[in-house]
């Protein structure tokens, strides 16, 4: 994400310093020149905001999606942990059922 906020920054920047140039060399009168530099400077402007903006809503969709793809992830995790735990209780519960049962061989024996 981070190297298209790069891009698009030196994409921008790249087309206004070149704009700008190509204005201060062009042979017409200073203030036509900057005129034309002020409109060009809004123009970016404007286009750099229309490009945050879009970013802001490619990244809002980004995390949102993350997002759901982690609860999602999330509650599988806590489902299955659920089903293990099941799982353990049961194999105690034989294990003890066991334990009982030779407490009582035990008991009688003696």
């Amino acid at each position: 994400m981070s190297n298209n906020i790069n891009t698009v920054l030196g994409v921008l920047a790249g087309t206004a310093v070149g704009a700008i140039i190509g204005m201060l060399y062009a042979p017409d009168k200073g203030i036509n020149t900057r005129r034309r530099i002020s409109e060009k400077a809004i123009e970016a402007k404007d286009q750099l905001a229309e490009s945050a903006l879009n970013l802001k809503d490619s990244v809002v969709d980004s995390v949102s999606s993350k997002k759901e793809t982690l609860d999602s992830k999330l509650d599988t995790i806590i489902t299955d942990a659920s089903y293990k735990a099941d799982e353990v209780i049961t194999k105690l519960e034989a294990k003890l059922k066991d334990l009982k049962e030779r407490n009582k061989r035990i008991q009688k024996t003696a």
